[in-house]
């Protein structure tokens, strides 16, 4: 999300990213809005109302006088995670909340979206920089879960027996693979982390120096024939590959293929947002979890690169790839870039905590990225469904290692000479 903040570029870069949230949903059918098909998803109503939520509690609450809230019960029902503004309602429960109705949620939308464009012409408010601030927090949070809208519309229609397609058009034609090679760099210091003027996350600050031994860092993601080989080999039924937390998920889950992935009598197929369609052997793995991608690290006689390996190799090349389509949304064969952006995102073997120098605010800003640092990974990248301006080197984002309905995939690292 740029970072210009000018009253005319804010309020346009407002109603763009609102428009597109419900573009995503002009797909779904009335029924499928409320469908919550496991505890970590959401329905799509939900996150509707979620990132509405987020402008009037934070935004229009605090700042634009006598603004009224659009239904005092709102305030629990579609705070996420936030201890300090209040009650949560329970997470695995979203999907029994048949009101308010789909059609209410977007008069909620309306409502605040009415608000906020009278608040964002309010070019000489006292409290202007900080509105600023937090709109474009609340766009880039927008962002993030337009990605998960559809990452939890796939899980919910992979569990539907029908097995529905979001996207009707057939799936795109798949790029041309190209030679897999290594890129390799040399021990020293260097510096990762976010510094400058444009938009980031707390997490990816302060900017700061780390020490690197050589290595050397796979310029192309595992592909799904690579994976099967693994498959095929008995990778999940070696324990010797896995951790012991691991094995004990990949026995007690039955897991022997990625997410999605089936085998019929034509081979094997995977559940897309077009539907069940074969398996491209020539496109990255993805819907594996950290557990997995180490145990193929492992196999492969390679390693998951740490994340400051990941963002010195990252930094150098374009931040451009197979993000965010319409008309595509799933990830494609190898091309230019390395796949450094885009496709899937890629486990790293960092586990997400602070930079040195890190101080968590206080108050709900705090709670956005600061209280989920333990126990889980980060990953790096951006995936097909991940917005071309919501990605950059820094960006980091973290699971816990037995997620796998997120679109995160591969990368290989490997010591240097």
């Amino acid at each position: 999300m740029p970072l210009d903040t000018t009253q005319t570029a804010l309020s346009d870069d407002y109603t763009r990213v609102r428009a597109r949230s419900e573009a995503l949903c002009s797909p779904l059918e009335v029924e499928d809005y409320g469908v919550q098909s496991m505890p970590d998803a959401s329905p799509a109503k939900w996150h509707l109302a979620h990132t509405t939520w987020f402008y009037e509690q934070l935004v229009l609450t605090p700042f634009l006088s006598g603004y009224e809230v659009f239904h005092p019960g709102y305030a629990k029902l579609f705070n996420s995670y936030y201890e300090s503004l209040g009650t949560l309602y329970t997470r695995s429960e979203r999907g029994v909340l048949s009101r308010p109705t789909v059609r209410e949620v977007y008069d909620y939308r309306a409502h605040v979206d009415a608000a906020m464009t009278t608040l964002l012409a309010q070019a000489g408010h006292p409290a202007r920089a900080e509105i600023e601030s937090r709109t474009v927090l609340g766009l880039n949070h927008e962002q993030q879960h337009q990605e998960l809208l559809l990452t939890d519309i796939k899980h919910a229609f992979y569990k539907n027996p029908l097995r529905p397609a979001y996207l009707q058009n057939p799936p795109p034609k798949a790029r041309a693979a190209t030679t897999k090679g290594w890129l390799a760099f040399d021990e020293g210091v260097y510096e990762i982390g976010h510094e400058g003027s444009g938009f980031a996350y707390d997490n990816e600050t302060p900017r700061h120096k780390v020490y690197l031994n050589a290595y050397r860092i796979a310029d192309h993601l595992v592909t799904n024939g690579d994976y099967l080989a693994f498959m095929v080999d008995g990778g999940y039924e070696n324990p010797d590959l896995w951790l012991s937390d691991a094995w004990a998920v990949v026995k007690a889950e039955g897991w022997h293929a990625p997410l999605y992935w089936e085998e019929g009598e034509q081979g094997w197929q995977a559940m897309t947002l077009s539907g069940m369609q074969p398996v491209d052997m020539d496109a990255p793995v993805c819907h594996v979890s950290f557990y997995e991608a180490a145990a193929y690290a492992r196999w492969a006689g390679k390693r998951l690169p740490t994340e400051a390996e990941w963002e010195q190799a990252a930094a150098r090349t374009a931040t451009a790839g197979n993000l965010y389509a319409a008309d595509v949304l799933m990830p494609l064969p190898s091309g230019p870039h390395h796949q450094f952006y885009g496709d899937v995102w890629e486990w790293t073997a960092s586990a997400y905590t602070e930079y040195p120098g890190y101080h968590r605010e206080a108050g709900p800003f705090g709670e956005y990225n600061g209280k989920f640092m333990s126990s889980q990974m980060v990953l790096r990248g951006g995936s097909c469904l991940t917005p071309a301006d919501h990605i950059r080197a820094t960006y980091r984002n973290f699971f816990y290692p037995q997620i796998r309905w997120q679109y995160s995939g591969i990368r290989l690292a490997e010591d240097g000479q």
